[in-house]
């Protein structure tokens, strides 16, 4: 059943829905990660990186939002059920109980830089199909850059 009518083509609109559906599913699940961190964080950083995992955490919610009413304006629903997400979602986590923070920093980095990676795969893919998607993916890059570079800054000095 298509409720809304897609102003892009069909074609356009296949592979631009399923850009948009990975990325809500990584966004959904960055979130995810971030709040699992969040809460269970220990060590001498705990307050500076919980505060930091906690903009990550609202800036992949406010994505995914966005990320969601773009499918739905191309009349493609997006599908965010924690099933979906669940069987969808390949980002590294956090094992279960405490996460020391100089674990946590590493596994920020190692998600954000997976999630970018996807992100700049499907900017590939938008370009042609839909620019209005492939520009608020580049949106989205950047801001997950800006949180991974933050991240990343914690690490210093490196000992590799």
């Amino acid at each position: 059943m298509t409720v809304v009518k897609s102003t892009i083509p069909e074609s356009a609109r296949q592979v631009t829905g399923d850009a948009l559906q990975s990325t809500l599913v990584d966004l959904l699940g960055l979130s995810l990660i971030g709040k699992q961190v969040h809460w269970n964080i220990v060590g001498p950083r705990f307050r500076s990186i919980h505060l930091q995992l906690d903009e990550v955490v609202t800036s992949a919610r406010d994505f995914a939002d966005t990320v969601a009413e773009r499918s739905s304006a191309l009349g493609i629903p997006a599908d965010g059920r924690p099933e979906t997400v669940a069987s969808q979602f390949t980002l590294p986590g956090p094992k279960d109980g405490w996460v020391r923070d100089t674990d946590a920093v590493k596994l920020m980095v190692e998600a954000l830089e997976t999630a970018i990676t996807r992100l700049r795969e499907r900017i590939k893919a938008t370009d042609e199909p839909d620019p209005v998607t492939q520009d608020l993916l580049i949106s989205i890059t950047a801001e997950l850059e800006k949180q991974r570079w933050m991240f990343d800054a914690e690490n210093w000095p490196r000992e590799d």
